[in-house]
């Protein structure tokens, strides 16, 4: 569900504070952050965030195009590795797969 424009986005203001500071010290350094709920704003724009994924923080240089999403919708927890039924299907009907025949006496 969308938040209401006329409550604006929400950032946690730790992070604001860790922004604001950077822009006025005019320092471009990676923030390492674990809250993926926070909206990106116009502020942080050429900023690097290092987003906690729940195992390893993820790289992400936000750039215009990223401004009005969350930060962890470029940060994915979960790994697709296909679907198993697909694959097993491929391996069984390759020749490749089929085990050698055995050398026979004749």
């Amino acid at each position: 569900m969308a938040r209401s424009l006329k409550k604006g986005p929400f950032v946690d203001y730790f992070l604001q504070e860790k922004v604001d500071k950077m822009n006025k010290a005019g320092i471009k350094k990676p923030i390492k952050t674990y809250s993926r709920r926070s909206m990106i704003i116009p502020d942080m724009i050429g900023f690097t965030f290092d987003v906690h994924n729940g195992r390893k923080f993820i790289s992400v240089f936000v750039s215009e195009n990223m401004v009005g999403h969350r930060l962890g919708e470029f940060s994915p927890t979960r790994v697709f590795k296909g679907h198993g039924s697909k694959k097993v299907a491929e391996a069984s009907s390759s020749p490749a797969a089929a085990p050698p025949k055995p050398a026979g006496k004749g």
